[in-house]
This record gives structure tokens, sequence and C-alpha cells, in this order.
């Protein structure tokens, strides 16, 4: 219990804060959604430009959801939490599946806008689109996490994020595929994680698969390992004595 409490509590605490913040899905599942239409419309090919939109919906809405960690810090909560008996670990847990659902729900959201893009799929085929949307929901939340754990200012968090984001998520495969690439940015989409997320929600959601796009099974892979490493520096990053003396 002492382990399961505070995550729960924590997981439960992000969804009541972001029920009291309903205007970030309007931000989190509205830019993508006009940035897909745009674009897609732009090329005539809505189809290709689907699973880049709803990446970007997911990883946008789970890194940003982080940044309450840094709120958390300057209001007090965090250092009553690092004072607790509560292990770090709980804390890294139960704040990342919180942030996670909630990018979850937001990619769930924006999947309602996958007929407009003439994706089809059966029940078992939504299951295993939910089931890698929550995987790359986790991945993402923990790669914020672990950047805001460092961070004093969310402006600062913001800034590095966007730094950090909108070229990895430009050279994933959303806007062109590896086969289109020239040269050295070849070898950048290849050596991108985000590339693999986008590869295996494009594999699952079909039909437009361009040549080149890893298989579903390396993808996961990839992803996973991905998230795999980063929990372990989240809660390294946590596990710090001082931990920036949560202030």
């Amino acid at each position: 219990m002492t382990f399961f409490l505070p995550v729960w509590t924590l997981w439960q605490r992000e969804l009541i804060r972001f029920w009291r913040e309903k205007t970030r899905v309007a931000g989190f599942v509205g830019s993508p959604l006009v940035f897909w239409l745009v674009i897609g419309s732009g090329f005539g090919d809505l189809a290709f430009f689907y699973p880049g939109a709803l990446t970007l919906t997911v990883m946008f809405s789970a890194v940003f959801s982080t940044m309450s960690l840094i709120e958390d810090r300057r209001e007090g909560f965090l250092l009553s939490m690092l004072v607790s008996p509560a292990p770090r670990n709980a804390l890294v847990l139960g704040k990342t599946l919180g942030s996670s659902t909630l990018a979850w729900i937001q990619g769930l959201i924006f999947l309602a806008f996958a007929p407009l893009a003439g994706v089809r799929f059966s029940l078992a085929g939504f299951m295993e689109i939910v089931a890698v949307l929550f995987l790359v929901a986790l991945t993402f939340t923990l790669l914020g996490f672990w950047i805001a754990w460092r961070m004093d200012s969310s402006q600062g968090f913001h800034a590095i994020m966007n730094l950090v984001l909108v070229p990895l998520w430009m050279v994933s495969g959303s806007l062109f595929s590896t086969e289109q690439a020239h040269g050295w940015i070849r070898w950048v989409m290849l050596a991108n994680p985000l590339t693999y997320s986008l590869a295996a929600l494009r594999r699952l959601l079909g039909p437009a698969i361009p040549p080149g796009t890893p298989s579903t099974a390396a993808s996961l892979l990839v992803t996973a390992g991905c998230a795999a490493v980063l929990l372990i520096l989240s809660s390294a990053a946590a596990g710090e004595k001082s931990a920036r003396n949560a202030a």
C-alpha cells in the first residue's frame, strides 16, 4: 500500500486537474487537427498525414502535461511528496501514468476523425491502436518528466521542448517518408525514436504505408526500449537526494 496508494493518488490528481482545465483539450487536439486538415488537404492526401497528426497530438499532450511538475515544485506539493514515506518510484509512476492517461484520452478523441482520412479498422485493430497509443504517450511522458525534473521554470521547459519536439516530429516520417528523404536526413530519420512510434501507428492505421516504413515488431521494440530507458533515467533523477532541494 505504501507504493500503490501514492501512485493511485497522483494518477487521480492529474485527472482531476485536467477536468478543471478543459481548454487543454482544445489546444492539444485542435492544433494538430487544423494542421492535418490544412496540410493534408493541400497535398490532397489526408490519409498519409493522419498518423503524423495523431502522433503530434499524443506527443505534445504527454510532454506538456509534465510541465505541472515545475508548478508542483513551486507550490510546495513536490516537497511534501519528497519528504513523505512514499518511494520515489511511486512519485515517478503516479505522475507519468496520470499524464500518459490524459495524452492517451486526447489521442482517442483525435482517433474519432479517422473516417475523414478513409481509415477503417476492426474491433481487434482498434484495440491494438489503443494499446500502441498508450505506449507512445507513456514514452513521451517519461521524456517530459525527466527534463522537467531538472527545469526551474515552465517558460524554459516550454522553450527546450519546442526545440526538441518539433524537429523530432518533422523528421519522423510525418511529413515525408524515409524513402523520399535525401542525404543525412535519411540517417537522422532512422536514428529518431519517434520514427518508429509513428511507423507502428501508420502500419496499424493503414492504408497509406510508404516503402521503407519500419516493421511493426521493430517499431514496438524501439518504442518500448525508449520507454524503459527513460523510466530508469526518470527514477534515477527522482532518487537524487537533493532533488535540487525540491525548489
